[in-house]
């Protein structure tokens, strides 16, 4: 079997259940069907730019699998809401986000330790079928953190590199 075909497999294999229970049902979804699939914790966040102070309400994905599963497959995220990774390590500037079966747009802002956003990219859904032929979103800086919101939201809050992401003592 040739390495597409295993990927195919393997991703049939892991997303298949999740996949059918999210198609079924009618056609119309509503945001309760955007539901993920995996348990997140929730939590505010508060983000700093100069003396203004944003709230957000954040999914928290620190395990492997809510990190995988993101916010794939949901077609729709609240005005109000995101979703924080966080990892108990410094990652490299190389290790990027993709958007395979994500179906929203979506900004991501990459933070180091601090909570300083150091880095954001404007995310587009992946429209391919293969995993492969998505592509990849680097921050090109190391960070400790990644929030991901509807497009254009850091832009309409005035949040920017520079700009902090303040998280409850819960979640440091």
């Amino acid at each position: 079997m040739n390495s597409i075909a295993n990927t195919r497999r393997l991703l049939f294999l892991l997303l298949g259940p999740v996949l059918a229970a999210l198609g079924c049902g009618s056609q119309e979804r509503s945001e309760a069907d955007s539901a993920p699939v995996l348990p997140f914790a929730s939590a505010p966040l508060y983000m700093f730019a100069g003396a203004d102070t944003v709230r957000l309400w954040a999914q928290v994905a620190r395990s492997a699998d809510q990190q995988t599963l993101g916010l794939m497959e949901r077609r729709h995220l609240a005005d109000t809401a995101g979703m924080i990774f966080l990892y108990p390590s410094e990652q490299p500037p190389s290790a990027g986000f993709w958007m395979f079966r994500t179906r929203i747009p979506l900004d991501i802002a990459f933070a180091d330790s601090l909570g300083t956003i150091r880095a954001i990219q404007h995310m587009v859904p992946c429209p391919t079928d293969l995993a492969q032929g998505c592509p990849s979103y680097a921050p090109g800086v190391p960070y400790r953190s990644a929030l991901e919101v509807n497009a254009g939201y850091f832009a309409r809050h005035g949040l920017d590199i520079g700009s902090r992401i303040g998280l409850p003592d819960t979640l440091r």
